[in-house]
């Protein structure tokens, strides 16, 4: 396909979006014609007007009365029919505005967690705002624009032609003239508005990144470093838009000396043209008034195509994301009971071209039981879990995970989801109440179930202590609360899904040995016959599951009960060996602080 069908092929795309404005859109190009209409009627007027003075017809101030009145009536009429267009206008471009980003916004949603992972979270709020925002300018205002400067442009010279057919060929020789010069403009600047919508994009990513991570800047001392950084965008950015400036400076200043040139053309040759007695005065006059009032039009022409430059650049970047493949669930994938035995046979992974993160890993979870995975980071034991609950899915040929013997690639992500709950290694809570967070996963709770969930995480006491209970706003990313809080409201909102299979990433790793205690003893009063994944890096944590799972470098080390892997004096044993005796050393040099 080539690049300019492939282009007309976006357009067609983004333009669906306009569904349900077009009626608007239609009404406010039919009162801006009715508008251009009104304003014709005006340098008619003044012609009528400047002959009859300058005749020997003349008969006194009855007819500028009238005159008066008639150009009075045409710009009023003009008016209320360019407030009618606006508002027409406004209402059919924000409306395609929100069905657009009500539609990337869903579309977002559903796309894949690996093409999250492969995009920057700040240049997809780019593509989503600014470059909707210059689609809607083009699509709503600048492309009407253009039929009304097409309607524009056909009715003034038809009534110039009316008036003078050579003066008006000397107008029209200028035409072709400053909209060829403008498509040569448009070929030439495409590329450098590419470049500055990326390096916006990239500003913005980075801006993002730094408000995020504001707290681990300042924790470090990074102010300078980030601000360098920030710098060194903010320049590049700077300097492709100062460029895109200077082509565009280059651009209206040869067009405004096209534009004296050819009214000084005409000014010469309609005084020619009156002095021979082929033009009348106020013929001249209203020449010369519709030539101006076509100048701006035509070489706003020039604009549009540069925006149309810029907007093509825009739906290529909005378009990536709609042409983004939906994660969806296939007609053949089915629900079937999670309370079953989960088995991992043979897996294979590695995430794009890089090295395996698992290798040959294979192992069963009897239902009901408490599985837990044990490993150093990069081990390999988030993807365990990620895989299992298909925010990656295996390739084929890289082994199997089966709950009750069914495929997990046959079964609907949404059920999977559903029902695995997982808390997250970074527990992420939403900027609203700590209530609306822990049942998030609920439509309709009630509260007797939001304080029994929270009382399983044991963090419904800090909460009864904030001055709104359960109405306290976390704030943006859980600001409110601390570290181990934050873990424990996610494993409540994790407990009000209910769900028969439960995962825990390194969920209690920022809360005290003592709360780990008591949380562990909780849940496990709590989960009933649900199954348990726990994966931790401390040993404490895991020592009463009913089968520890050793990972080393994607490769299974060893696995058994916390007695048979202590008995086996292996991996986990010196795990346990060094947790301990670093605790202790802890205790050791806290009692001799405390003496």
């Amino acid at each position: 396909m080539s690049g300019l069908k492939r282009r007309m092929k976006k357009f067609r795309d983004i333009a669906r979006f306009l569904k349900g404005s077009t009626h608007f859109l239609l009404l406010a190009l039919a009162a801006g014609m009715l508008t251009t209409m009104f304003n014709a009627l005006t340098p008619q007027i003044i012609r009528y007007t400047v002959d009859r003075l300058t005749s020997e017809a003349w008969q006194g101030g009855n007819y500028l009365l009238l005159a008066a009145a008639a150009v009075v009536f045409s710009a009023s009429c003009a008016g209320i029919f360019t407030y009618f267009s606006s508002v027409c206008m406004a209402k059919g471009s924000e409306g395609f505005l929100k069905t657009m980003r009500d539609q990337l916004y869903r579309h977002i949603q559903k796309l894949p967690y690996t093409w999250h992972g492969q995009n920057k979270t700040g240049d997809i709020i780019q593509r989503c705002t600014n470059d909707v925002e210059i689609i809607r300018a083009f699509l709503c205002n600048q492309l009407m624009e253009v039929i009304r400067i097409v309607f524009l442009v056909v009715l003034y010279m038809g009534i110039m032609f009316s008036m003078n057919v050579r003066l008006s060929v000397i107008a029209v020789v200028f035409i072709p003239v400053v909209i060829g010069y403008s498509m040569f403009f448009y070929s030439r600047i495409s590329s450098r508005f590419l470049q500055a919508d990326e390096a916006e994009g990239e500003l913005t990513a980075k801006v993002q990144e730094n408000l995020t991570g504001v707290r681990v800047v300042r924790a470090f001392g990074r102010e300078i470093y980030e601000i360098e950084r920030f710098d060194q965008k903010n320049n590049r950015f700077a300097d492709l838009w100062i460029k895109v400036g200077k082509l565009m400076s280059v651009y209206w200043g040869a067009g405004d000396f096209l534009t004296g040139i050819q009214a000084m053309t005409i000014l010469i040759a309609g005084t020619v043209f009156t002095v021979h007695g082929e033009i009348t005065l106020g013929e001249l006059m209203a020449f010369v008034s519709y030539n101006a009032s076509l100048a701006w039009p035509i070489r706003s022409l020039g604009r549009v195509l540069s925006n149309m430059s810029k907007a093509g650049v825009s739906i290529d970047r909005v378009t990536y994301i709609l042409d983004a493949e939906e994660e969806k669930d296939e007609p053949w994938e089915k629900e079937v009971p999670m309370d079953r035995e989960i088995r991992f046979d043979h897996v294979h992974f590695a995430y794009g071209q890089d090295l395996p993160v698992l290798d040959d890993v294979s192992f069963s979870i009897s239902a009901g039981s408490t599985f837990a995975i044990l490993g150093s980071t990069g081990s390999g034991k988030s993807t365990l879990v990620h895989l299992l609950d298909r925010l990656y899915d295996l390739p084929e040929r890289c082994g199997s995970i089966t709950i009750g013997g069914v495929d997990i690639r046959n079964i609907r992500r949404s059920w999977l989801r559903k029902n695995i709950g997982m808390v997250l290694q970074e527990p992420f809570l939403f900027s609203r109440t700590v209530g609306e967070n822990i049942s998030i996963s609920r439509e309709h709770p009630e509260w007797e179930e939001i304080r029994e969930a929270a009382g399983i995480a044991c963090v419904d006491d800090a909460i009864e202590q904030f001055a709104d209970g359960y109405e306290t706003m976390v704030g943006e990313r859980g600001v409110t609360l601390s570290g181990g809080q934050k873990q424990r409201v996610a494993i409540a909102r994790m407990l009000m899904q209910k769900a028969p299979v439960m995962v825990f990433d390194d969920s209690l790793s920022a809360v005290d040995a003592e709360t780990d205690v008591k949380i562990r003893a909780a849940l496990k009063e709590s989960m009933g016959k649900s199954t348990v994944i726990l994966i931790s890096h401390r040993v404490t944590t895991l020592m009463q599951a009913d089968c520890i799972m050793v990972l080393d470098k994607g490769r299974i080390a060893e696995m058994g009960t916390h007695e048979e892997l202590m008995a086996r004096h292996g991996v986990y044993r010196k795990i346990y060996d060094i947790q301990m005796n670093l605790d202790e050393e802890t205790l050791k040099r806290g009692g001799a602080v405390c003496e």
